[in-house]
């Protein structure tokens, strides 16, 4: 059995459009040989259920770079042990709670110019992501991240030094940085694969993803690869490349990955 783990933001979706067009080919391939397809992003609960319904999607998924995991009630045969339960999903949680994330970025704040999620309207997000209103208010919806606007980026490595004093991680995103506890994608891939692997088996794991939040989704994953960023370059030369930017990339990764039959 093979499991998909993907990126949504520059990878599945567009970077500027959030479309999803070119990458229908291997969407259908991948529901027609019913292969969960797993969305592991930094985006919000309500981003990805969201996305979740225009995909037809009902598999497992990883918000907030792999601060929470949600897993339908009744989708594995198998126990799984969970934090809570919320709107028909076992939660798993990996993440620190927002309200504390927020609170040492306010601190941050007084000494680096960066402005979070937490200080923007939904008007504000919309006009800088180029989202519309509907979509700025569910990224703004939050659990386990804080993204933020850097707005010196020469001083990345001094705030990188002061969040790590504090306990806490800066993650680089596609387009923005990101205040997280010390969870990632990788330890919420590794956890899934494993009730994967005690429900049906052996389990071969592919992951697409086409920034540094990535990283650990794909050295968790059997198979990783990266899409192309908008200008055609690459976030690495360590892991495969898909041959495309963004989702006509990851419709090269599928079908080089699931063959038709």
């Amino acid at each position: 059995m093979k499991v998909v783990f993907t990126d949504l933001d520059g990878t599945l979706l567009d970077a500027d459009t959030y479309s999803c067009e070119a990458a229908r080919t291997g969407l259908r391939l991948l529901k027609d040989r019913e292969i969960p397809l797993v969305i592991c992003t930094s985006k919000t609960r309500s981003e990805i259920m969201y996305w979740r319904r225009q995909l037809g999607n009902h598999h497992p998924f990883i918000s907030e770079n792999g601060g929470g995991i949600y897993i339908p009630e009744g989708y594995f045969d198998i126990p799984v042990d969970h934090d809570r339960t919320t709107d028909g999903y076992l939660v798993i949680e990996r993440g620190t709670p927002y309200r504390e994330l927020t609170g040492v970025l306010d601190e941050l704040a007084a000494r680096f110019p960066l402005q979070g999620f937490h200080d923007m309207t939904p008007a504000d997000l919309a006009a800088d992501a180029g989202l519309s209103l509907p979509e700025a208010r569910r990224a703004l919806t939050r659990d386990y991240d804080e993204p933020f606007i850097l707005h010196d980026r020469a001083r990345t490595s001094d705030l990188q030094s002061a969040i790590r004093d504090r306990g806490l991680q800066l993650v680089e995103g596609g387009r923005y940085f990101h205040l997280t506890g010390g969870q990632d994608k990788g330890q919420a891939v590794r956890i899934l694969a494993a009730l994967y692997e005690r429900e049906h088996g052996d389990v071969v794991t592919v992951g697409v993803g086409d920034a540094a939040n990535d990283v650990p989704m794909l050295d968790a994953v059997d198979h990783p690869y990266l899409v192309a960023r908008p200008d055609g370059t690459y976030a690495s030369d360590a892991y495969p490349w898909a041959g495309g930017i963004g989702p006509a990339g990851w419709n090269r990764v599928i079908r080089r990955e699931i063959r038709p039959d």
